[in-house]
């Protein structure tokens, strides 16, 4: 139920971006976090992960004002979830680490984007961005260490805050770029969901990680 729930949500979401129809995307949009962290009560999940989905939350509603100040909170509000994302990882992880290989790649990627993107931006925006973003990286990176489901998305969480701030620095952007923006956000959020549920499944003993 959970499931067709968010998956409607989504559809009308997307829909309505595609279509231009603001109305149904302020009505949508903010459904989505909120279902993905029932599913995860139903299922027993751990109230960091139901935290830090409602902390995404926080940063959708605040994101759908176009004012720099809630642009600001918005993304406070995300780093809030990225923190606890950090630490729920550490507590469901056991003695599991992030492949090698992630360490240059995510390194790499964080400075040629900053680098790239710091002229761009807004100045008052550009420490604050830079500093989300190598959070944002580190919990991209560190989701990893949770097998594929998570890994992948902490890359899509990552990918999509890329484009919107590629917006905010005036790049140029894919067609329908709230679309995009939306689907892969939407995405990234359910297999890091998925993803730490299905570890805690495979554990014998998921009572720490509930804290």
């Amino acid at each position: 139920m959970l499931v067709a729930a968010f998956a409607l949500a989504l559809l009308t979401d997307l829909g309505s971006l595609v279509a231009e129809a603001e109305t149904g995307h302020r009505i949508a949009k903010p459904l989505l976090m909120p279902l993905i962290a029932a599913f995860v009560v139903v299922r027993g999940g751990p109230r960091l992960l139901v935290v830090a989905l409602l902390f995404g939350w926080g940063g959708d509603v605040f994101l759908l004002s176009g004012a720099d100040w809630a642009f600001l909170v918005g993304m406070a509000s995300f780093a809030v979830g990225h923190v606890c994302y950090l630490a729920l990882f550490a507590a469901v992880r056991g003695s599991a680490v992030p492949p090698r290989w992630t360490a240059p790649v995510y390194g790499t990627a964080l400075v040629v984007f900053v680098v790239l993107l710091w002229p761009g931006l807004p100045a008052e925006l550009r420490v604050p961005v830079a500093g989300y973003a190598a959070l944002l990286t580190v919990m991209a990176r560190q989701s990893t260490a949770l097998g594929l489901l998570a890994g992948l998305g902490g890359a899509l969480f990552l990918v999509s805050d890329l484009i919107i701030a590629t917006g905010v620095a005036d790049w140029p952007q894919l067609p329908e770029p709230d679309f995009w923006i939306m689907l892969i956000y939407s995405a990234g959020q359910s297999l890091l969901a998925l993803g730490v549920l299905g570890v805690l499944a495979r554990t014998t003993d998921g009572t720490e990680p509930r804290r």
